[in-house]
């Protein structure tokens, strides 16, 4: 089914903190927020190894497993190959609200700074940045070496937006979910997006 309303591209890379993209991708469908959804080669991998869980590669089949994992029945899902560069997503003329890499390996992102586009999610993020579109890239890493602090820099140079997810204590988490929903919701709030109500900060010491 196609929409005359622009999707947002989330990218999955194969980084640890699967959970963040799972979770972002279950609010943004229930806010009734269309989503084009990539996984690369490595985080199908990283879902067997955290998870004991087989992601479904065909995206028809995909897009099956993820309704029926997160239980969510609104918003317009696409799912697409990492490899499928001949994808919507792969044109500058397909119009989205933007693109989020979350989590963001520190490969993926020394090949987007790089110029490199040898798969969907490094070409779509060039398409992002050479339209001037919002691009959010969660990179995932620590410590930051020099190599990553300059590709960082030389993405936010070309207009991407660096925001690494990182926990609140001020709003009192009191699960790890609520500290997941947190990080997440703070991360597009760079779109604007209200995804659900969050202990912020009120100014209130006590």
């Amino acid at each position: 089914m196609k929409s005359k309303i622009n999707p947002l591209v989330l990218a999955v890379t194969g980084a640890s903190a699967q959970q963040l993209a799972v979770r972002s991708l279950q609010l943004l469908l229930e806010n009734d927020i269309n989503v084009d959804l990539i996984l690369s080669k490595g985080a199908y991998d990283v879902w067997i190894s955290e998870n004991k869980t087989k992601i479904p590669v065909d995206p028809v089949k995909q897009e099956i497993f993820w309704r029926d994992y997160l239980k969510v029945d609104s918003g317009i899902l696409n799912c697409h190959k990492w490899n499928d560069n001949s994808a919507s997503l792969a044109s500058g003329s397909f119009k989205t609200l933007g693109m989020v890499l979350l989590p963001c390996t520190m490969g993926k992102i020394g090949r987007i700074a790089s110029g490199s586009a040898y798969d969907l999610i490094e070409r779509s993020a060039d398409v992002h940045l050479k339209e001037k579109r919002k691009l959010i890239i969660s990179p995932r890493e620590t410590p930051f070496n020099l190599i990553h602090l300059r590709n960082m820099t030389q993405l936010c140079e070309a207009g991407a937006e660096i925001i690494p997810c990182i926990p609140s204590w001020y709003s009192k988490p009191e699960s790890l979910d609520e500290m997941i929903d947190f990080m997440v919701v703070r991360l597009f709030d760079s779109f604007g997006f209200e995804l659900k109500d969050i202990n912020r900060w009120d100014g209130k010491l006590l």
